[in-house]
């Protein structure tokens, strides 16, 4: 039903001023057709705003009725329907509204069961792991290629770990090399140590990962930081936990007291003689060590030192000759060469720096 027009308010206004409403006459003074107005007087009178005159000539004449009325009449049915939706909205938003628990409930259950989830938000991260370490019963394994992370999250994960040493749990920790000549991780590793948690250094690790009991793991999202990959499937976490074991067997122990040894320096130099080899660059093998630009270069130039190289190119020749058939050098061939032109230089220099 769509708005009155101008013609049937001049019919209703036509009709109220003489009582009744005839057609021809209407239609003589509005000067429109009969036609016209017939079919305004339908539409007013579908809208209750005239009706048929009672008595013998009802059929012929129409009278105006007050809209007011013709509004209540009209209008009743429809906001009677619409009270009639507005319950039943009501009783949907219920029945919708009673799932909402259960739909949580369910949907936290399945989050404990999924294998692989990612997620974004490091509050939500952070949440997360305490709550997995918080169930923890036998060991957490991490490794950390690194502690630049926010002060806040540091102490943090300081306080939680030591809590979950005190009950008993036992944790094993991976550094890199570097790790052993920043401070604050030689205040950590201190503070670990005399709870009885162990940890150790490798010249470069697979990555960051906080590992649960043999059931849970975390690692870093492939977009940076923020944000994780959680991963439940008991085959890749049995495989994470046997790459963090491997990588133990191999690490050295850091104990509090004990630093930086020649040791370490060596393999640091190992580790940077094999990135060479591999073609990478100076900035490259820096982040892949977690060191310095200019200690990777310090060591750089030391073991050209201990080839008696000028040249890095001169370096790579003297590398090649020693390791014989270069074809099948491995990675322990090379070590082997770096450790046995290194050794002397380390013996009268004491512990290189990282």
């Amino acid at each position: 039903m769509g708005r009155l027009s101008d013609v049937e308010i001049d019919v209703f206004r036509w009709t109220t001023q003489h009582g009744h409403l005839t057609v021809e006459a209407a239609a003589l003074d509005l000067e429109l057709t009969v036609e016209v107005v017939q079919q305004a007087a339908t539409a007013l009178t579908a809208r209750h705003l005239l009706r048929p005159l009672q008595g013998a000539e009802a059929e012929t004449r129409l009278v105006s009725v007050a809209p007011e009325t013709a509004a209540a009449t009209l209008l009743a049915s429809i906001e009677t329907s619409l009270r009639s939706q507005l319950a039943q909205t009501e009783e949907l938003r219920g029945d919708y509204n009673a799932l909402v628990p259960l739909y949580a409930e369910i949907q936290q259950t399945r989050r404990h069961h999924t294998p692989i989830e990612e997620v974004r938000d490091t509050k939500t991260v952070v949440k997360l792991i305490d709550d997995a370490i918080a169930h923890c019963r036998v060991e957490v394994i991490t490794c950390e290629p690194s502690r630049e992370q926010p002060t806040e999250l540091v102490e943090h994960a300081s306080d939680r770990d030591l809590a979950l040493l005190r009950r008993g749990v036992q944790m094993r920790t991976l550094y890199q090399h570097t790790a052993r000549h920043d401070t604050t991780t030689q205040e950590y590793v201190k503070q670990l140590a005399s709870t009885g948690a162990q940890v150790r250094t490798l010249p470069e690790l697979f990555g960051r990962m906080i590992a649960i009991d043999q059931k849970i793991a975390f690692i870093s999202h492939r977009n940076g930081q923020d944000g994780a990959v959680i991963i439940r499937d008991p085959s890749t976490v049995s495989y994470l936990w046997a790459v963090f074991e491997h990588s133990w067997i191999l690490a050295t122990p850091l104990n509090p007291g004990h630093f930086g040894t020649p040791t370490i320096s060596t393999e640091a130099k190992q580790a940077i003689v094999r990135l060479l080899t591999e073609g990478m660059k100076d900035e490259v093998i820096a982040r892949r060590l977690s060191m310095s630009l200019r200690t990777c270069r310090k060591h750089i130039a030391e073991i050209m030192e201990s080839f008696r190289a000028e040249s890095r190119f001169q370096l790579g020749y003297l590398i090649r000759a020693r390791l014989g058939d270069a074809s099948s050098a491995t990675a322990g061939h090379i070590d082997s060469v770096v450790d046995a032109a290194c050794s002397t230089r380390e013996g009268k220099d004491g512990a290189g720096s990282l």
